[in-house]
């Protein structure tokens, strides 16, 4: 039977997320009664509402009507601790968004993304087994790349606010790494449909995206939507480390490291056929348009 059966309100944290923000209107239109929990207002509107929660903030209880569906689309590391508080409030099936980077930046140059790897993997063990010892059915679902959504994103927008601003990007070497973008679309669709499919439960699947491309073909297909001719800029790693330092300064840029250039070399690829087979998952191929598409 699917999980979205029933009359009880879904749970959603992270509603202004890259991805909430696009899975909570898809929850409305399909008329279910959504209950958004974070710390940043959103406006209540049909059979959309919000409560203020903060799950970085010592624990407490959760302030909403019961909810047997929770879907987690913040931070994974916030949850573990909350999974007792939301099963008193009556979950008991839960959809929580991890990443692939838990296994691309474990052996970064970056210890900060060193550091985000070992919390990925620590919150989706602590997750799991949290989830098991209280009767909750879990799904983790790791994305690659993600791109597009409401609130925009920190790979492909980055990208292009490069171009748009200098008619250039630098890249080290022959950034011929392989590369799956996936858009924010896709995975919000994705969370819907784990919903329908019974075999998802207490599984986790890598969610790549429908194309394969060097992050080179990447980037001029950026510069192509934007309708620049593309003017990729090999630097060395040096430079780049003093660049990255530079950026570091503006809090804009404060999540940069040189670990994102010396990953221009690898193949950061997923196979997603487990979700393919389970729920039917079919990305579409990577297409930057939105980025000249007014939101």
């Amino acid at each position: 039977m699917s999980s979205l059966s029933g009359n009880c309100p879904i749970l959603v944290t992270g509603a202004n997320s890259i991805v909430g923000g696009l899975l909570v209107p898809l929850l409305a239109e399909r008329n279910h009664t959504v209950v958004c929990l974070g710390r940043t207002a959103i406006a209540s509107s049909g059979r959309v509402s919000w409560r203020y929660l903060d799950l970085q903030a010592p624990v407490h209880e959760v302030p909403a009507e019961s909810g047997t569906i929770l879907l987690h689309t913040a931070g994974l590391w916030l949850l573990p601790d909350w999974l007792e508080k939301f099963r008193e409030i009556g979950v008991r099936r839960l959809v929580a968004f991890s990443s692939t980077s838990r296994f691309t930046k474990q052996s970064s140059v970056s210890v900060a993304e060193r550091e985000l790897a070992r919390r990925l993997t620590l919150a989706e063990n602590e997750v799991i087994e949290k989830c098991r010892r209280l009767g909750i059915q879990w799904t983790i679902l790791r994305p690659t790349l993600i791109y597009g959504g409401l609130h925009g994103d920190r790979n492909v927008e980055e990208i292009a606010r490069v171009i748009r601003r200098f008619r250039m990007f630098p890249i080290l070497g022959a950034a011929k790494g392989l590369r799956q973008p996936v858009s924010a679309m896709d995975l919000a669709k994705a969370c819907l449909q784990v919903l329908d499919a019974p075999a998802t439960c207490d599984k986790s699947y890598n969610l790549s995206g429908g194309e394969m491309l060097t992050y080179a073909d990447m980037v001029r297909r950026v510069f192509g939507v934007l309708g620049y001719p593309p003017r990729l800029l090999p630097v060395p790693i040096g430079l780049f480390r003093v660049a990255v330092w530079l950026a570091r300064w503006h809090p804009r840029f404060r999540h940069l490291s040189a670990g994102m250039a010396v990953r221009m070399q690898d193949d950061l690829v997923f196979d997603h056929q487990d979700a393919a087979a389970d729920f039917h998952y079919k990305p579409e191929p990577f297409d930057p348009s939105y980025l000249v598409r007014p939101r």
